[in-house]
């Protein structure tokens, strides 16, 4: 009973929604490599060279989403995406697999009980290990976690959320990772809210902050990266993209997940219930804080940050210095990974190097000007980690300590030297190249923070 029962009849009652208001997805026999979709007065949409799953979003280099052929009326991409995205959801999870009809309340128990259960317990403990949380979810450990935690929160019942489109919104927001992402995808949000949640725990944090004030920081952390590309932003200026020239090259990247973000906010009504003025407080405010994640404002907030603590003049019973601290704790939570245990952190470098390799890859199939740190024939995984970790990292977190001087900041500046030191042992040169670096620091810190965190750097 509780909420597994809950969420059982939100997923129940969601496939009756859907299949009233927006049809089903079959597949021809005769064509397996068409896909068919009922919507709205028998439309029929065929996406004639296949349907991928896991390869969504809108990146033109990626291929990540087939063309579209509209045989009847005129229906917009992202609502077809949506249509995939939601059934996709249902009809992977082991919850909805082979479940008789006649017995559904015992489906979604399996999903969140057990082991992923008892990770829950302890989801505020810096050790979490997201990517075993993830396979124990199926897949789902944004929706499940995010979920958790405003939960426990008790931001549900004072917010009074709607159940359906709070899971509605949450499934939305996982759907609109790209998956095909080694590192800007699901996992690595739910890793960023968990350690949101981490330091809203923290005791100055703790003590100060509002419900308002968590509900925003939760929230910013589960989308901080929504529909991200998998390249940087100078990637996309030099390409061209829409995106680019929409938001006028300036945190283009940051700028689409927070209008994404809003975006499934209002699609969903997740706060219909509150005023207007309310609902639009709490979007101007979520973009405020997904915006702090643009890299090349580093310098900005650092100082600014830095500035305070020198002067000890941060009032948490003042609400802008409260928000620019739930700015600095998303910075922190986006950039973790580096303060994680070695097992964790090395998988977190290991996908983040990936991704940007990739990008090269990209750039020189393309004949474009590759990338710092995207040459996989220039960099090794030790050496960006070493940058990243010497000139973004490291100053970040230690000034953080000197604000909330706990356990914590300790145990993540402890883990953060130790995983440093075994990244050097595997890169000889390691220590000359930082040497070298240190005589240009502002090069230094804008190469390898252009693509780590937000890869949303000016720099080209």
């Amino acid at each position: 009973m509780g909420i597994a029962l809950i969420w059982s009849v939100i997923t129940i009652l969601f496939r009756w929604i859907f299949s009233k208001r927006r049809g089903a997805i079959s597949y021809d026999s005769s064509d397996q490599t068409a896909l068919y979709i009922r919507m709205l007065g028998d439309v029929r949409v065929r996406s004639q060279v296949g349907f991928e799953p896991e390869r969504r979003g809108s990146h033109p280099y990626l291929g990540a989403f087939s063309p579209i052929l509209i045989s009847a009326g005129s229906i917009p991409a992202r609502r077809i995406r949506r249509l995939f995205s939601f059934q996709r959801h249902l009809l992977s999870s082991r919850l909805l697999r082979g479940a008789p009809h006649l017995n559904p309340l015992h489906i979604l128990d399996e999903d969140y009980c057990g082991q992923a259960k008892c990770m829950l317990e302890k989801v505020g403990s810096w050790n979490f290990d997201i990517f075993l949380f993830d396979r124990l979810t199926n897949g789902n450990s944004l929706v499940f976690l995010t979920f958790n935690l405003l939960n426990q929160y008790g931001l549900i019942e004072l917010f009074q959320l709607d159940m359906v489109k709070l899971r509605r919104f949450l499934v939305l927001v996982q759907e609109d990772y790209h998956n095909q992402n080694p590192y800007h995808n699901a996992v690595h949000a739910a890793d960023v809210t968990q350690a949101m949640h981490c330091y809203l725990r923290e005791p100055k944090l703790a003590q100060s902050l509002t419900s308002f004030d968590i509900l925003l920081g939760l929230l910013a952390a589960a989308t901080h990266d929504l529909d991200h590309p998998g390249v940087n932003q100078p990637f996309l200026i030099k390409t061209n993209h829409y995106l680019a020239a929409l938001y006028r090259n300036t945190s283009v990247l940051e700028n689409h997940h927070w209008r994404s973000a809003v975006g499934l906010l209002r699609e969903t009504e997740l706060f219909s219930n509150l005023p207007a003025e309310d609902s639009l407080s709490i979007e101007r405010q979520l973009g405020s804080l997904i915006l702090a994640t643009d890299i090349s404002r580093q310098n900005e907030y650092l100082s600014r940050f830095r500035t305070h603590l020198d002067e000890n003049d941060l009032c948490l019973g003042n609400a802008s210095h409260r928000h620019f601290v739930l700015q600095m704790a998303l910075k922190c939570a986006d950039i973790c990974n580096p303060c994680r245990p070695w097992e964790l952190s090395k998988q977190w470098s290991e996908k983040v190097t990936e991704e940007f390799f990739h990008q090269g890859d990209i750039e020189k199939k393309h004949k474009l000007e590759i990338s710092p740190l995207c040459d996989s024939e220039a960099n090794t995984i030790a050496s960006v980690q070493i940058g990243f970790m010497t000139y973004v990292v490291e100053p970040l977190f230690a000034e953080w300590a000197r604000f909330s001087d706990t356990r914590l900041s300790q145990t993540m500046l402890g883990h953060l030297g130790l995983n440093k030191a075994s990244w050097s042992a595997m890169e000889p040169e390691a220590s000359g190249s930082s040497e070298e670096g240190e005589s240009e620091p502002g090069r230094a810190t804008e190469e390898p923070s252009s693509r780590v965190l937000s890869q949303g750097s000016q720099e080209s």
